[in-house]
This record gives structure tokens, C-alpha cells and sequence, in this order.
């Protein structure tokens, strides 16, 4: 899960990153890598950094590993942006909201793998961009495709007894804050500048896990393993990824890179299986490719921007 930038859809979630900055200065060291490689090394190190988060829960708990990668993320954003905290009243209720729904799907989805395997949850919450994506649609196959999607998380849910019911509730809560994590971002982009909105947000959405993750970690927060342990988290689940696929959207359309990113439930359940030994069963495998192959559909049927 992604988590920590602006989204656009055009079928699949399609990561904006700033124009400038470190960021794109660590990019320009993968130029020589092919494009396609680079989506896919972004999608693996997000999903490897949630299976590394997910070891930490032993120590700091579900909601003390969000925290400190969001206060981590809040700070290093601040440093690098230093954007101003002055701004009219409509700016500060879109910055505000959007950080906090970015806390609150980052919150729910760590609640959800700490229930259910990570492939299985984010294949479910990945309905959140793929429901943005073809909701407003009037065409018939952008219908199928979602029915498709709806299928898989049914299979996925349903076989041999089934998942966690609380864990899929917070999958669904994450997709749904996922959807409306999408539906404000082009307000923050129409508002602010650069990575300022993102940094400003960031703020809120730490702020809305601190109380969570002070309750659930304690102390454990300030120990110097876990520290570690969260930059780890950090690097694998923001730098690396950002900073690749920012390198890979200047060389490729963004309908390429969206189908490249609809592997990313794949992704999870391989993560799982060779991190956290999350072994799915084949009736699961099958409702995963079907929410794969419906992320690529609906990606490669959706009309081009004008």
C-alpha cells in the first residue's frame, strides 16, 4: 500500500509524485533501468515494506507501526517541503481531510494484515480505486468488470470457512478510505504546490494515529529497534517506491504504468507467502487474479484523458 501520495485514477491507482526535490534526485540513479522494471520494483518494495510492518506488530502493535511510519513520513516531508501552515479556510478543510483519511486507510489496512494475509487484504482493498474507476462509468463493460472484482472478494472471503470477518471489515473500511483518499487528491493538487499539501496532510494524518499508536505501543515507540525497524519500514514502503516509479512515469504512458500497478494484490500474496509463510489456498489464488484482471480491464478500457 502506497499510501503516503497523491492518487489519480484512470482505472487503477496511478501514484503523482513532486517535480523536484531529493525524490526526484534518487530517481534519476535508476534511469538505466527499463520503465516496466521500475513499476514492478516499486510494487515489490511496497508490499515487502507491509510484510516487514507487519513483523513489527509483535513489538509495537498494529497501530504503534502505523504511527511511527506516518510521524517518520511527517517529518522527513516538513524538512524537505517546510511548507506554511497559513492558508485560507477551504485550503486547511481539504489538507485536513485528506490527511486524516490518509491516516485512517493507512490505520484500518494495518488493522486488516494484522487479521487476515496481506495478499487477501489489500485484493480487497484495492476495490476502493477500482470502484472510483468504473462507478462514474456508463458503459456495460466497465459493469463487468466490476462484477468481476466483486467476485473474486466474494470467492476470496467465502472459501473453506472463510477469512477473519473483522479483518475484512477493516480491508473495506481501508478501500473505502482508499476511494475517498482518490476523490481528494485533485482538490490538494488544485490548492497547493509542489509536496506542501502532501507534507501539511501528512501532519493531520499523523496526528489522527499518534493517540492510536501511543495506546497501543507505549514506550515501545521510543525503543531504538523498533526505530530501526520503522525506518526500514519507511524506506521500503515510501522511498524506494516513489522514488522509482516517479523515474518510470516520465518514460511511460500512464495507462501502461496502471496496468503494471493492477499486479500489485499479486504482489501482496507473493509478499506474504515468502515474508510471512501466508500460504493462500488455490480457490484464493483464483479470486486474487480476478481482481487482478479486473484492475487491468478497467484500465484498458478507460478512455483517454483530454
Amino acid at each position: 500500500m502506497s499510501g503516503v501520495v497523491t492518487v489519480h485514477v484512470e482505472g487503477v491507482p496511478e501514484r503523482r509524485f513532486p517535480p523536484s526535490g531529493p525524490v526526484s534526485g534518487l530517481a534519476r540513479a535508476f534511469g538505466a533501468i527499463p520503465p516496466p522494471a521500475l513499476v514492478l520494483l516499486g510494487v515489490v518494495s511496497v508490499q515487502v515494506g507491509a510484510a516487514v510492518a507487519k513483523q513489527l506488530f509483535t513489538m509495537a502493535g498494529a497501530a504503534g507501526t502505523v504511527t511511527l511510519r506516518l510521524v517518520l513520513a511527517a517529518v522527513v516531508l516538513l524538512i524537505v517541503w517546510r511548507p506554511s501552515f497559513r492558508m485560507d479556510r477551504r485550503t486547511l478543510l481539504v489538507v485536513s481531510a485528506y490527511g486524516l483519511v490518509l491516516g485512517a486507510m493507512n490505520l484500518t489496512f494495518y488493522q486488516a494484515i494484522e487479521r487476515i494475509p496481506l495478499g487477501a487484504a489489500v485484493t480487497i482493498e484495492f476495490l476502493g480505486p477500482l470502484a472510483v474507476a468504473v462507478l462514474g462509468s456508463r458503459r456495460w463493460l466497465d459493469g463487468l468488470w466490476a462484477l468481476l472484482a466483486a467476485a473474486g472478494v466474494v470467492l476470496l472471503t467465502g472459501v473453506d470457512g472463510g477469512l477473519n470477518l473483522t479483518g475484512v471489515l477493516f480491508a473495506l473500511a481501508a478501500a473505502a478510505c482508499w476511494a475517498g483518499y482518490i476523490l481528494l487528491a485533485a482538490a490538494l493538487g488544485s490548492r497547493t504546490s509542489d509536496g506542501k499539501g502532501l507534507a501539511m496532510a501528512m501532519v493531520f494524518g499523523a496526528a489522527l494515529a499518534l493517540p492510536f499508536g501511543i495506546a497501543d505501543a507505549g514506550s515501545a515507540l521510543l525503543d531504538p529497534v523498533v526505530l530501526i525497524a520503522g525506518a526500514a519500514v519507511a524506506l521500503l514502503s515510501s522511498v524506494i517506491p516513489y522514488s522509482v516509479e516517479l523515474e518510470a512515469l516520465r518514460r511511460i504512458p500512464p495507462r501502461v504504468f496502471g496496468i503494471l500497478m493492477s499486479l500489485e494484490p499479486a504482489v501482496a500474496a507473493l509478499a506474504g507467502l515468502v515474508v510471512l509463510h501466508e500460504a493462500l489456498r488455490p480457490a484464493q489464488w483464483v479470486a486474487v487474479c480476478c481482481v487482478v484482471l479486473a484492475s487491468v480491464g478497467a484500465t484498458r478500457s478507460a478512455r483517454p484523458e483530454v
